[in-house]
């Protein structure tokens, strides 16, 4: 308490104990597959297609990634982490550089940029890719990097005294901050070549070398990198100290969907056989069900029929998960490169109408009966006895009804558990769990006595309140929707003495209504009905 000592009026500030809950976003995916460059292994966060296109190029053929993303958006998507795999880091020989268009480039001139503290030690060398005087006017520059760090630098590209390009953080270290990584995949004018044995060197900081003149193409101009020659199933799973695959995306916590669309177009170019598309199918679902707060959409292989995919879903792949959730079958869109119609699968189409769904009614409502935006036609056109085989094994269709556009037809997850059959039952519990998890992080240490119970019990009753108010919770009360429980039955002594406190939660969600029955009979007119 404060100590006054002379006569006079104070005012205080005083906390009214009730520091409400937020709701966490529900509608954030992660993509992890091919792109036309871009930093490897490096989630960058994009917020429409346009950002996309300045950090990872357009579209590649035979990759689903891009045109993955951009129906994303089509369909109501606000953000998305984009991971990009299938780039080794690692500068080719002279004779098989390219430059920023993807033109092959004979033997360029390179220059030496020395390293700190040895001066007769190159850290690293330098070319310019553009031929001609345009190339042989540009020089390149060390700095000081704007994170800490002592093997970081910057590399700053002018142009005469102009500076037109720069590249901040960087490293000679493998990973995904390595300067000829970096460089190779985003600049326009330069290439770096990696000096042997110099991994642990820094450029000398302020030391600014002219690079040599470019070397002219020695083939035209074609689309950069379409699919990598070698892909294998470590690199979609990557490793969490590595940050790389989608398992570097433990360190974002925001992310609540997750989608490897490129997984089949490894499999389409035999890169990838079944056992490897089931093994990281298999490893996205550990992900999901690691992190717990977020759900693998996961699309089926290629060219079968609703028979073919029920026996590889039930028979092959086996998946028992409340965190996944499979579609079928792949659509067609029109390929905004070549304007021809082409098949991709559905999963970031799909993610875009669960976005949508979420900022139109909720996470609560069930993510179908909703049109694909963008789908001109689907591989295979389903029959009601055919979905009447695939629905009960949780292949949730996209089917194509006339005069209502094409659809997605399911909402369940891939678990066996009837509790955690729907696909908004799952999402919804996870929107609780995270909002409550982030808006009680106050209430560590604490002193954990009555006065600290009623504040948590008020505090997650006003949160749940609001959940029940938007339609989420089913009842007529919020009695009857759900209950906060913390006081001393659930707080004894031994737990109070080991640091715990314990709040029991119970909502009860609302569930879809998945099969409409009208019960039809005839009428007889004057006839009473029964009651």
């Amino acid at each position: 308490m404060p100590t006054y000592q002379s006569p006079g009026v104070y005012v205080e500030e005083v906390s009214s104990g009730s520091r409400p809950i937020e709701g966490v976003g529900t509608a954030v995916c992660a993509f992890v597959g091919f792109t036309e460059r871009g930093v490897p292994n490096q989630p960058t966060l994009v917020t429409n297609w346009t950002q996309y296109s300045k950090a990872f190029g357009g579209f590649v053929e035979g990759a689903h990634l891009p045109q993955s993303v951009y129906g994303y958006f089509l369909n109501g998507g606000g953000a998305a982490y984009v991971v990009r795999v299938g780039a080794d880091g690692e500068q080719s020989s002279a004779n098989g550089r390219t430059n920023g268009t993807g033109a092959a480039l004979g033997p360029v001139a390179l220059s030496e940029l020395p390293a700190a503290g040895d001066g007769a030690r190159p850290a690293l060398r330098a070319g310019a890719l553009n031929p001609g005087e345009a190339g042989g006017e540009l020089n390149i520059e060390a700095t000081d990097a704007s994170e800490s760090g002592e093997e970081l630098f910057k590399l700053v590209v002018r142009q005469g005294d102009r500076e037109v390009e720069s590249f901040d953080n960087l490293s000679l270290r493998r990973g995904p901050r390595n300067a000829a990584t970096v460089v190779r995949e985003s600049s326009k004018l330069i290439m770096i070549e990696e000096v042997k044995g110099a991994s642990a060197l820094v450029p000398a900081k302020g030391t600014r070398i002219a690079l040599a003149e470019g070397a002219a193409s020695t083939s035209p101009a074609v689309p950069r990198a379409s699919l990598p020659a070698t892909v294998s199933p470590a690199d979609y799973v990557g490793d969490t100290a590595d940050r790389t695959g989608f398992a570097g995306l433990e360190a974002i916590e925001n992310v609540t969907m997750l989608c490897v669309p490129d997984l089949m177009a490894a499999y389409q170019s035999g890169a990838v056989d079944l056992t490897g598309v089931k093994a990281v199918q298999l490893a996205m679902i550990a992900h999901c069900e690691l992190m717990a707060d977020r759900l693998a959409i996961l699309d089926a292989p290629p060219g079968l029929g609703a028979q073919q995919v029920r026996d590889w879903r039930v028979d092959t792949a086996g998946y028992d998960s409340k965190y996944a959730a499979l579609y079928w079958p792949w659509i067609r869109v029109l390929d905004p490169a070549t304007g021809a119609p082409t098949l991709i699968p559905p999963s970031g189409y799909v993610a875009g109408v669960w976005a949508r769904s979420d900022e139109t009614r909720g996470v609560h409502k069930a993510p179908a009966n909703e049109v694909v935006r963008g789908v001109v036609d689907l591989e295979t056109n389903i029959t009601r006895g055919e979905h009447d085989q695939l629905n009960p094994v949780a292949v949730n269709c996209i089917r194509s009804f006339p005069g209502q556009g094409i659809r997605v037809w399911g909402a369940r997850t891939l678990s066996s558990d009837p509790e955690w059959r729907y696909l908004n039952v799952r999402r919804l519990f996870n929107f609780v769990e995270k909002s409550i998890l982030d808006g009680t992080n106050w209430v560590v240490f604490e002193p954990n006595d009555r006065f600290l119970w009623g504040s948590v019990r008020r505090t997650i009753t006003m949160f749940l309140r609001r959940v029940w108010r938007s339609g989420a919770l089913y009842g007529r009360t919020p009695e009857e929707a759900f209950f906060v429980k913390c006081d001393e039955e659930n707080n004894p002594p031994e737990d109070r003495d080991a640091g715990i406190l314990t709040v029991d939660i119970g909502i009860a969600p609302v569930k879809p209504a998945e099969f409409i029955v009208f019960r039809v009979s005839q009428y007889s007119q004057g006839a009473a009905l029964e009651e």
